[in-house]
This record gives structure tokens, C-alpha cells and sequence, in this order.
């Protein structure tokens, strides 16, 4: 009897139809093994060259963290509140959010395999007086040098509000996280050509969101201020800020010859050169408000 059950199992097991592979059955057609993962070899953080010493390596670094902190922070702001916050409409006007938010979320999110940062002078600029870096143009479309001018003027975000720090009367570049988040959109891969310098100091910012908005979401100079003066009233000082002496600006009037109406300035200071070896200053140094001299 016992044998007989053996013999019956065995027949029902094998009469039952075997499981098929994830690639054969019908039920799972889309099924893979073995496939690398759809990001694979996707750039969390920005890559810093081999010369950078250690204490440059860590400055830089922290700056970069500063940066996708501030960065980040505009973007949530944006999202919570999209083009009806105050601040928002100081800055770009009426313009779509997405445009604003997309500029940050790159920085944010994005790849970031084709961006480089070195600390090895290789076109000698850094020995021009002036010189806290620079993108090095058609030498190296993905690579910026930073100069140790830098690692003795920026700032942390931790020193927001104080200091003397306002967000009208003071450069963008006092802190790490806005002077390079200005060198990233410098970079092709990051600033995709669009983002470019159309306004210079804060007054022709908020000039420009009142006139000619539709260049505020892809202006460098626009994106860093906003970053800022949110970050300020924030997270800095919650609910005050420190936005600093705000003079009245102007509605737009009906010009036809003015470039609001006309179309769209030329771009004031980027230069897709590389930047010249020599002790004249360079073609893609200006200065701003307040006669600080800046290279890009």
C-alpha cells in the first residue's frame, strides 16, 4: 500500500507543469535578469581633480554642499509656494515656476559626470590680481580652476544675516554656495547654454523682473539673489531676512526701442573663450556694483 502511494505521487508530480523562466513566460514579458540598473554609472557628487590638496579638496567640497543646500532650499520654496510668494515675484515676475525650479533642480539632481573643479592654475590666471577662479572656456568646457583667493574671502551659509551681510548691498560671491553656483551654470552641462548673465547687481535684477521678466528664470545672476534672499528669510532668520535697503523700482513703460519690447539683450559678461594668460585683465572679468572685480 505504502509503495503504491509512492508510485502515485511521484506520477501527479510529474504530470504537473514546471515553473517557467521570468524570460519565457508569458505572464512577465518584460522580465530581465543580469541587467544593470537603468543609472548605472550616474555622478552623485561633483568630482574634484587630484590638484586639490587636502585642505583644498575639503573646502571645496563643503562649498559644493552649501550650494545644493541653497540650491535645494529655493527649489522647495518655489514648490510650496510656487510664483505667488513675494520674494518670487521680486525676482522673475509672473514667469512660470517651472522655469526657476528647473534651474535649481539641476544643480540639485542632475548628473554630474561632466563637471570638474582643480586647483592647479594650468592657464596661469589665478597669478592676475582679482582672480578667485574661473571657467576655463574652450579649454576645458567641463573643468573650473579655483584660485586661493577663494579659500581667503568666502564664507559659509552658517554666517548668513551677520557680519554686515545684506542681500542688496552685499556681493553674491561673499559665501561658497552662491559664487559656485554661479561657476556651475558656467558649465555646459549644468547651465545647458540658457543660463547666462543678463543682469548685473541687484538693482538691474530687480529692474529686469519688472521689464524684461522672461530672461529673470535663466539669469545667473537673478537665480543667485533669489537663492539667497530666501535662504536669508528662511532659514537664516526666519520671518526677517536681512534683504537690506530696497529702493523703488519703476513699473515698465511702452518703449518700442526699449530691449524689453526689442527682444533680448546680449548677455553681459560670459565669454565662451578661454580665459587669456596674461597680467592685462581679461576679457571675461567685469566689475560689479561696488567695484569688485569678477572673473568667470
Amino acid at each position: 500500500m505504502l509503495l503504491f502511494k509512492l508510485i502515485l505521487s511521484a506520477a501527479i508530480a510529474a504530470a504537473l507543469p514546471t515553473p517557467e523562466s521570468p524570460e519565457g513566460n508569458p505572464s512577465h514579458p518584460f522580465s530581465r535578469t543580469g541587467l544593470a540598473p537603468w543609472n548605472a554609472g550616474a555622478v552623485n557628487q561633483f568630482p574634484v581633480h587630484s590638484s586639490c590638496n587636502a585642505t583644498q579638496r575639503r573646502q571645496i567640497e563643503l562649498g559644493l554642499n552649501e550650494t545644493i543646500a541653497l540650491a535645494e532650499h529655493a527649489q522647495h520654496h518655489i514648490l510650496r509656494w510656487k510664483n505667488e510668494s513675494e520674494i518670487y515675484r521680486k525676482y522673475f515676475g509672473d514667469r512660470p515656476s517651472m522655469e526657476a525650479i528647473g534651474a535649481f533642480d539641476i544643480v540639485v539632481n542632475g548628473d554630474k559626470k561632466d563637471v570638474l573643479f582643480r586647483c592647479d592654475n594650468p592657464d596661469g590666471n589665478c597669478g592676475i590680481e582679482g582672480y578667485a577662479g574661473h571657467w576655463r572656456g574652450e579649454n576645458g568646457t567641463d573643468e573650473t580652476v579655483i584660485c586661493d583667493l577663494s579659500y581667503q574671502t568666502r564664507r559659509s551659509l552658517s554666517t548668513m544675516c551677520g557680519l554686515g551681510y545684506t542681500v542688496s548691498e552685499s556681493e553674491t560671491n561673499i559665501f561658497w554656495a552662491a559664487d559656485l553656483l554661479h561657476r556651475l551654470y558656467h558649465v555646459p552641462a549644468i547651465g545647458q547654454n540658457w543660463i547666462d548673465h543678463f543682469a548685473d547687481g541687484y538693482e538691474e535684477v530687480i529692474d529686469q523682473a519688472k521689464k524684461n521678466a522672461t530672461l529673470s528664470t535663466h539669469d545667473s545672476e537673478t537665480l543667485q539673489y533669489f537663492a539667497l534672499e530666501v535662504y536669508a528669510y528662511d532659514i537664516a532668520v526666519p520671518g526677517i531676512g536681512c534683504p537690506g535697503v530696497q529702493h523703488k523700482h519703476d513699473e515698465p513703460h511702452v518703449d518700442q526701442t526699449s530691449e524689453a519690447v526689442t527682444g533680448q539683450p546680449t548677455p553681459t559678461a560670459t565669454n565662451t573663450n578661454a580665459p587669456s594668460t596674461t597680467s592685462e585683465v581679461s576679457p571675461n572679468c567685469h566689475t560689479h556694483e561696488g567695484g569688485e572685480l569678477h572673473c568667470t
